[in-house]
């Protein structure tokens, strides 16, 4: 391929790995600074089962439609409880909508991981209809034996990419681990090495977190999980299924939004082939994620398409231990 070619490309790749990796796009994980963002409060909203005598209704999957607000909480086929999950599901707090969510939050009491003690996933970050690698990502955990979890997250350029544009984002949730799942306590950021000011402490007795970007301080219901939170959280999630209200703080902002079902899926990744639930939540931007069902519901896929019609997914290329 003929040098100009080559630079061409790299050229362009760098300026759509800036919007990956700084204002326009989040991955379940990243930094943005784009005023729709697609993440909330994780609060848990299994729609009930359908009655006895009759089938749910299996929505076909349509193509992702750009909309201004939140849409409604839809069913999608039922997908089987994973088998790897041996504790019953938790019961989901009730719902509280942020409007009059003013009492103080009673603190739920902690609970045993359902997820494996520590672990790694490690993600390649693809851009456009022919995948080109334009990054790496990576998520650890690990739940200590005092009923708390830390969470660490890292995305930065990688290849030919990085030459033209060099970013890491680094994010890390602090919580516990209660009956519903994570209960995240601080979210930190950092951008090449530098507090990102993209950060979020949580008041559960009172319902409240900070923002550090403006020190606003915002009311939140029970369940309310941070940008990296919200992907483990799912482990925790009752009946997944049949959707769920998700909602979560980004450390700019907090936002509520519902999760659709689009039933199992088989996927093919570099880390192996899983029967996986392809979820999916829609606003201005679309964002889809696949949660290995054989795997504790770990994410392995992640699919963002911006307003603008752009596509970047983050796939598993490994899932083991640190």
């Amino acid at each position: 391929m003929p040098i100009a070619i080559v630079l061409a490309l790299a050229a362009s790749l760098g300026i759509h790995v800036a919007a990956l990796f700084g204002p326009d796009i989040e991955l379940f994980g990243g930094a943005t600074d784009d005023p729709v963002v697609l993440h909330a409060e994780l609060q848990s909203l299994p729609a009930s089962p359908p009655p006895p005598g009759k089938t749910a209704t299996v929505r076909p999957k349509s193509k992702p439609k750009a909309k201004p607000n939140p849409v409604p909480l839809t069913t999608g086929k039922p997908a089987q409880d994973a088998p790897v999950v041996q504790h019953s599901d938790p019961v989901p707090p009730p719902v509280i909508d942020e409007a009059v969510t003013m009492e103080p939050v009673a603190v739920p009491e902690p609970a045993k991981p359902i997820l494996p003690a520590s672990g790694v996933i490690r993600f390649s970050i693809l851009m456009g209809s022919q995948g080109f690698t334009i990054g790496r990502a990576e998520h650890r955990w690990e739940f200590t034996e005092d009923g708390h979890y830390h969470l660490y997250g890292m995305t930065e350029t990688s290849g030919l990419v990085a030459l033209f544009k060099t970013l890491r984002f680094e994010n890390e949730s602090h919580g516990r681990l209660v009956a519903g799942g994570l209960q995240p306590e601080r979210y930190l950021t950092r951008k090449n090495g530098k507090d990102a000011n993209e950060n979020a402490g949580f008041d559960w007795p009172a319902g409240q977190v900070q923002l550090s970007r403006d020190g606003q301080v915002r009311q939140v219901a029970p369940g309310t999980q941070d940008i990296l939170s919200l992907n483990y959280h799912l482990a925790y999630v009752r009946r997944p299924e049949y959707g769920a209200s998700v909602g979560v703080v980004t450390g700019k902002k907090y936002e509520r939004y519902a999760l659709d079902s689009l039933g199992e899926e088989e996927i093919d990744t570099p880390a192996g082939r899983f029967r996986t639930l392809h979820l999916r939540a829609m606003t201005d931007s679309v964002t889809e994620i696949w949660l290995a069902l054989d795997h504790h519901r770990l994410p392995v896929k992640i699919r963002f398409a911006d307003k603008k019609g752009d596509v970047y997914e983050q796939i598993a290329t490994e899932l083991g231990t640190p």
